[in-house]
């Protein structure tokens, strides 16, 4: 039997009670460009046509109080950016954990919150092994 062709795209849906402020956070605070509204979910394009982030109605309250627990949720941006990006969140008024992190696993990176409280964040491959866009 012959496998079936790889995945083309990637999406990754975030819950939440109230939306409104998530989307507004997403397209205006991470600038990130709506690609499809569906009425009870919007979707946003995260560097190209190959990963998106959709903002969702929750359908209740969030359980997982530590999203790197199991059943929880880490959404990772890349970008060689890390310190750029700390300076516009923390200008943007939005808290990080804290500055800019050089992890020993080759990772330079940043964990932030969105509004709906799902935990972000903004990483630097500094590993020759990691594959480039």
């Amino acid at each position: 039997m012959t496998p079936p062709p790889g995945f083309a795209q990637q999406i990754t849906f975030l819950y939440a009670e109230d939306p409104a402020p998530c989307r507004r956070f997403y397209a205006e605070t991470l600038r990130l460009p709506l690609v499809q509204d569906q009425g009870g979910c919007a979707i946003y394009a995260v560097g190209g046509n190959r990963g998106f982030v959709g903002i969702c109605q929750a359908r209740g309250p969030r359980e997982v109080t530590d999203p790197r627990r199991q059943g929880g949720v880490v959404l990772t941006l890349v970008s060689e950016a890390v310190e750029e990006w700390h300076a516009w969140l923390t200008a943007q008024g939005i808290a990080t954990e804290a500055p800019p992190v050089r992890a020993a696993i080759g990772i330079t990176h940043i964990f932030f919150r969105d509004p709906a409280g799902y935990l972000l964040e903004i990483q630097r491959f500094e590993r020759p092994d990691w594959p480039r866009p």
